[in-house]
């Protein structure tokens, strides 16, 4: 055979290949096009695929994007006071359509998934959210031991639950799943400590739902006690609760503090006695338990207005003496100084406890909608991630929590841009006492979103 015919021949055989990859390429793409490949997967990943009602939200140009979600945040030349101005800072951008049905085993085989990467940086609060049927952790109905009943969602006239099925999946981290025996085991003879506002008071009723499974657990020992943490006369509930696993001797405990301030009564013998409010002092009880901790969770933001100042009778004190810089009596400003005062002192004492980590937890969002808490502000969204299902910014959507922690030893717990994305979780307008004209969009129906919080803190342990 002459040279020029092999050569002649092998260019056949190429051309048939490729003409042959072409076609296999084309059916592919085919196939992935057609309404019939839906109906033929797995009921699992059926569960993933958005129903009609969000379809009919999500915009149908894969290119463009749903108009972004923006939280206002203090600004600040001053490393701890602020000037008062604003800033607005975009949070995510919605998930593109292909990214929602294309077919991933990220998206939707979700059974024992992680998002490792060796050659990327692990970052918690940048990633998505996922269906996953084995959601719930724990069950509405049996977590009453721990759950109080104004945030067990299932014990109200609420109709769907569709919100409680989905879990976050950070980018490039491996996150085990949560097992309750597990983080018990991991937690042996560990204490784990929430203090904050009422926020962190779901956070903690959220862990103790799932370490006991959502089920009454009488072996579980109060230890109250042990921190002093009694009803005051006239309260409506006691500064907190502690309560001790006792195979594994781990202590989960909260104590309020909403301000993260140290509060002292100016009149003890005077119920109607006006607070000072130590901005740059922790609070007592802090300081008297620190080293008793292995884990701790601080939190505030919310109540850092001036309704709430007023009917608290909270007054500034900074040095020991009331208030006099007009500049730090701006709420904001207050509120960024007592939040680097209290993570400047820890970091101070982290040394002296190596055994300890600290964690400040970023804002948790309102959604409250047309509207405030108080003037018909609703959240009555009921379909989940119908504004975008992924984060994708690097940095945290709370500045100043941010700012504060940068160069410190305390570490960022950041849930506020994941839980921006879920306004469907919200309490709404249902209650334990049923539905009331006054919508509740700051706190989480449990189980919720709060569990996510924890999955995050555990992850980070």
């Amino acid at each position: 055979m002459k040279p020029g015919s092999s050569y002649s021949l092998m260019g056949r055989h190429i051309s048939l290949a490729l003409v042959a990859l072409l076609v296999t390429t084309v059916l592919l793409w085919m196939w992935e096009k057609n309404p019939l490949a839906t109906t033929l997967r797995s009921a699992q990943l059926q569960y993933q695929i958005p129903s009609s009602e969000l379809l009919a939200k999500v915009p149908n140009d894969s290119s463009k994007t749903t108009k972004p979600t923006k939280v206002i945040e203090e600004q600040y030349s001053h490393p701890i006071i602020s000037d008062g101005t604003k800033i607005e800072k975009e949070i995510m951008r919605a998930a593109p359509m292909e990214s929602m049905f294309a077919y991933s085993p990220e998206m939707y085989d979700v059974e024992g998934v992680t998002s490792s990467s060796a050659t990327e940086v692990c970052n918690y609060a940048k990633g998505r959210w996922v269906a996953d049927s084995r959601r719930p952790l724990y069950s509405g109905f049996g977590c009453k031991q721990w759950l109080s009943p104004m945030w067990s969602c299932r014990l109200t006239q609420r109709p769907d639950f569709s919100f409680e099925g989905y879990r976050w999946l950070p980018q490039n981290c491996d996150m085990p799943e949560f097992e309750r025996f597990a983080f018990l085991r991991k937690m042996q003879d560990k204490t784990i400590a929430f203090i904050g506002d009422s926020l962190g008071r779901q956070q903690f009723q959220s862990l103790m739902c799932m370490a006991s499974g959502g089920e009454g657990s009488p072996e579980v020992e109060n230890v109250d006690w042990e921190y002093g943490l009694v009803k005051p006369r006239g309260a409506i509930r006691p500064d907190g609760w502690a309560y001790r696993f006792p195979k594994t001797n781990t202590t989960i405990l909260y104590y309020w503090s909403a301000s993260l301030t140290d509060l002292q009564p100016l009149n003890i013998t005077d119920p109607a006695t006006n607070v000072a409010m130590h901005l740059d002092r922790p609070p007592a009880f802090m300081r008297r338990f620190l080293h008793w901790f292995d884990v701790l969770v601080l939190n505030t933001g919310h109540h850092w207005n001036r309704g709430k100042l007023n009917a608290n009778r909270w007054v500034m004190y900074v040095n020991g003496k009331p208030n006099q810089d007009k500049n730090l009596a701006d709420i904001p400003n207050a509120k960024n100084f007592t939040i680097f005062s209290i993570v400047r002192w820890l970091d101070s004492q982290l040394p002296l406890q190596p055994r300890l980590q600290v964690f400040f937890r970023t804002i948790s969002p309102r959604h409250f909608f047309n509207g405030d808490w108080n003037n018909g502000g609703t959240c009555d969204n009921t379909t989940p991630l119908s504004g975008g299902s992924e984060v994708v910014q690097d940095g945290s959507s709370d500045l100043v929590v941010e700012a504060a922690l940068n160069g410190t030893k305390v570490k960022i717990l950041d849930i506020t841009a994941i839980s921006e994305l879920r306004d469907e979780a919200h309490m709404s307008r249902y209650t334990d006492r049923g539905t009331l004209n006054v919508s509740d969009c700051l706190h989480w129906c449990l189980p919720g979103i709060p569990d996510a919080w924890n999955e995050l803190l555990i992850a980070q342990m």
